[in-house]
């Protein structure tokens, strides 16, 4: 590493040039801020007779030195500062060649600081820019002509310096010899006597420069290869990758695709945003890639299949136009999560292991998945670690069944909802609430339709209508108490349709609902109901039957034949019963409702907790079980993994049964049969959880 002292001049002296590398961002000084600063700090020095000012440093990487030929370096920090003081010689070389001033201005700037002299093509600059504002810098060293419109930063701030140097506060001779006493520390590294340039940059990046996730990235890969290795491989892999990406989401979605590629590639959720960076480091090192091309290239692959998932104006090749609508669907069903192990699929599919109709077939499923644990409202802790792992299950001899067997031996907190628990759950769910109430009304309409429809244009409306001061043609359609009809099935899903005339409807009496539906453009949806002469709860009830039925089609289970998929049933577990939830007598709705407030606030507190369905109790577990949950005509009986005398009970709710026969584990029962108590109770429960230290 060697370290010197000097001006620009010193810098720029002798047969050199300073290359900014293609990982580097463009040009991005603004004129009324940094370079506004930089003229200031020019004009001070002058008037306050100063013969030093510091401007900073320049670091960069010997690339070619030849004490014959050409010394080339490569800036990895610094160029904006070293470009906007090339901009400054310009302005002040056409300023004294347009005045007339300086008639040797051209010598003794252009060939001393701007140009090499008897050198042609590139090696006849003194600094060359990367791609976007090579053409701008190499035209105003030139002095040829640019576009008065031009939006380049490098022209825009070219004339700001011709403007300030016109306003003539200081003689050109005065800015001539002021840039001399800036003061530059330049830092050249030697790869050969092991100087490491990336951990160079990487601490200057700590102490200030602004880089996203994907910028540091692409300075990984390609720092450590010489400069014509760094052009070939940013030419060919990391620009056509940046491409993919939208402009103006370019680094966001760039930095979400590096964390889905890792998450893919080592089969975990714990890759934290924050450390993608050195998380593609460690895998890098790591990896099957012997070379930063073969990384780049795999990058390039992934980003490919990736956008073809996220970006909906992504033109596909022809073979997977069909891909497409299956695509837009999950993109408004916003299914990120599944995102890794899909792409390894798609990945699959190019390498020809199975086929685009088989993978729509998985994309189906994945979007059951989704669409059938968001009815049953089971919260989506687990997709991370889901989906993550699924692809460990790929069997590419038997690639479709092995999938299909991956979802289907999904259990506890992960199960995918079978045909009855989707049922119930759409009978007792308020559609009208659910956040893809839309997209399920239009999917139902839909299915089988020759025609299908969009969302665009379409409300949901309710046959029944919302309004509680109902017309009287309502409250005898309903009768006695419709009051309670009305509460009970408003947002049901056979009270819902959709429609672009709600506002027109509003709470007119069926009778006159009906015509309009009879012209509507909804036919799977509306079929049943204008068969009707009236609207009741039966009727309520009968299409909520209908398309639930027709939901289980829609959003279908994975289907395998018994002998295939015992086959692929771990050992150990096929000759144990299975139970889900719907074996539990919830007849009592509100014991249902207790039951759900208190799943949901275990997950809240741990939601990597494992969810078995045992013959006579619900076991939450951690390293062992913490909690059980007996489900009773009334209430729910709890059995808390605590000695009674370790549990803290400062509300008094928890019952001595050391000793006692009871289902569940541990020494501490609770009765629940308020939801005034769930917070006492999750006091006791978390220190169940606190106990087990996970």
């Amino acid at each position: 590493m060697d370290i010197d002292k000097g001006s620009i001049y010193k810098l720029l002296n002798g047969q050199s040039q300073y290359v900014i590398p293609v990982y580097q961002r463009k040009y991005s000084w603004l004129a009324e801020v940094q370079c506004a600063r930089l003229w200031k700090d020019i004009v001070n020095m002058v008037k306050q007779k100063k013969q030093h000012h510091f401007v900073g440093s320049i670091v960069n990487v010997a690339e070619k030195n030849s004490p014959m030929g050409l010394n080339k370096y490569l800036i990895i920090d610094g160029q904006q500062r070293m470009t906007t003081l090339s901009l400054l010689m310009i302005a002040l070389r056409d300023h004294l060649i347009a005045s007339g001033d300086d008639t040797d201005a051209d010598t003794s700037i252009t060939d001393m600081i701007l140009k090499n002299p008897n050198r042609k093509g590139d090696d006849a600059y003194k600094m060359m820019l990367t791609d976007t504002d090579r053409d701008i810098m190499v035209r105003l060293i030139d002095k040829l002509p640019v576009n008065d419109n031009e939006e380049s930063k490098i022209y825009q701030n070219y004339l700001y310096f011709r403007q300030k140097v016109a306003e003539e506060v200081l003689t050109p001779q005065e800015i001539y010899e002021s840039i001399a006493k800036l003061d530059i520390v330049s830092i050249t590294l030697d790869k050969s006597q092991g100087d490491e340039p990336q951990l160079i940059f990487e601490s200057l990046n700590s102490t200030g420069m602004d880089l996203s996730k994907s910028d540091l990235i692409r300075n990984f890969i390609l720092m450590g290869l010489d400069n014509d290795e760094q052009i070939s491989l940013y030419k060919s892999y990391w620009k056509p990758l940046e491409d993919f990406f939208p402009p103006e989401e370019r680094s966001d979605k760039m930095d979400r695709f590096f964390r889905d590629y890792l998450v893919m590639k080592k089969s975990t959720k714990d890759i934290k945003f924050g450390l993608i960076y050195e998380e593609i480091k460690e895998y890098a090192a790591n990896s099957e890639f012997a070379t930063s091309q073969e990384l780049a290239e795999d990058l390039y692959n992934y980003g490919d299949l990736y956008t073809n998932i996220i970006n909906g104006n992504k033109k596909l090749p022809i073979v997977e136009t069909s891909l497409k609508p299956v695509f837009d669907e999950m993109r408004g069903l916003r299914m990120e999560l599944t995102y890794p192990f899909l792409m390894r699929v798609y990945m699959d599919v190019r390498k020809g292991l199975l086929s685009v109709d088989e993978f729509i077939e998985i994309l189906r499923m994945a979007i059951s998945y989704v669409v059938r644990r968001s009815v049953c409202e089971i919260p989506a802790n687990s997709f991370n670690k889901t989906f993550a792992t699924m692809g460990n299950d790929i069997k590419p001899d038997d690639y479709l069944n092995s999938v299909k067997a991956a979802f289907l031996l999904l259990d506890s907190y992960k199960r995918f909802p079978r045909n009855d628990e989707f049922i119930a759950a759409l009978k007792e769910r308020n559609m009208y609430k659910i956040r893809i109430s839309k997209y399920v009304y239009v999917q139902l309409e839909n299915f089988g339709n020759k025609e299908p429809i969009t969302s665009t244009g379409y409300t949901i409306e309710h046959i029944l209508p919302q309004n509680e001061d109902m017309r009287e043609e309502w409250k005898t359609a309903l009768g006695d108490d419709y009051k309670e009809v009305q509460a009970r099935y408003l947002n049901s899903l056979g009270n819902l349709t959709l429609t672009g005339w709600n506002s027109e409807m509003g709470d007119k009496p069926f009778e006159e609902k009906i015509e309009v539906y009879k012209e509507s453009a909804m036919h799977n949806l509306n079929k049943y109901v204008v068969q009707q002469s009236t609207w009741n709860k039966d009727t309520i009830e009968e299409r909520t039957r209908q398309l639930a039925e027709c939901a289980c089609k829609v959003w279908g289970m994975p289907t395998l034949s018994e002998d295939v998929f015992n086959a692929y049933k771990p050992k150990e577990e096929q000759p144990k019963q299975q139970f889900d939830i719907t074996h539990y007598n919830f007849d009592n709705a509100f014991v249902k409702m207790l039951y759900d407030k208190l799943d949901a606030a275990i997950m809240e507190v741990a939601p990597t907790c494992k969810v078995e369905y045992k013959k006579l109790y619900i076991a939450y577990k951690l390293k062992t079980n913490f909690v059980d949950v007996v489900v009773q005509k009334s209430r729910l009986r709890l059995t808390v993994n605590l000695a009674f005398d370790e549990a803290y009970d400062p509300h008094g709710i928890c019952k001595d049964v050391t000793d006692l026969g009871r289902w569940g584990n541990g020494d501490v029962e609770i009765g629940f049969d308020s939801l005034d108590m769930l917070d006492k109770i999750m006091e006791i429960i978390e220190q169940a959880i606190e106990k087990q230290g996970v």
